[in-house]
């Protein structure tokens, strides 16, 4: 198996993506507004080095770091709600993909507070989380408003084909249960498992 096949990965945990995508429409609208629940709280327990670990594929938790796993998850929700909203209001869209590694390139999850402000070093993952919090809870609402024949609009992602927008929305919910079980894991490694 490739282990950088977003199809291949997707299979691994949790229900798939296409059984999410045949739940009634108001459950999985309700599953995916509790995404952020999922997220292991033992992350804010965690010290700045803490964050900043990588692990060795051998782990089989995920080699990013928590504090790079969690703002991926907050980028993911950005595109994700914007897919969403697209694939509703315009007639069959391109959906573009997007490099999570890049991000990391760039440094975009490095953030810190500088020397001397008196934040903590975890104000990084609570506005990720916050930024996920945010986003599920004012698409749910917007979801909630969708009539019947709205859910079969169509999109193409330029990388994995057509989606229909309950399917974007499996995919998304999907995706953050995905990361959650690695992140439970990354904390159980780093703290011990719960008891």
């Amino acid at each position: 198996m490739d282990h950088h096949d977003p199809d291949q990965i997707m299979r691994r945990f949790g229900p798939p993506m296409a059984e999410l995508a045949e739940f009634p429409t108001d459950a999985l609208i309700e599953r995916f507004a509790i995404g952020v629940q999922r997220l292991d709280p033992r992350a804010y327990e965690l010290d700045e080095a803490m964050l900043d670990t990588a692990f060795r594929k051998e782990a089989e938790v995920g080699v990013w770091p928590v504090r790079m796993l969690i703002g991926h998850l907050a980028d993911s929700e950005i595109f994700s709600t914007l897919r969403l909203r697209k694939t509703v209001a315009e007639e069959a869209p391109m959906l573009e993909g997007w490099d999570p590694d890049a991000y990391i390139d760039a440094g975009l999850y490095a953030l810190r507070p500088p020397a001397g402000d008196g934040d903590s070093p975890k104000a990084s993952i609570g506005a990720s989380t916050a930024t996920i919090h945010t986003l599920r809870s004012w698409t749910r609402d917007w979801l909630r408003t969708l009539e019947p024949k709205a859910w079969d609009r169509r999109a193409m992602h330029v990388e994995r084909g057509e989606f229909t927008v309950k399917r974007l929305l499996a995919l998304s919910t999907w995706h953050l249960e995905h990361h959650a079980v690695f992140l439970h894991r990354k904390i159980n490694l780093l703290l011990g498992s719960q008891p």
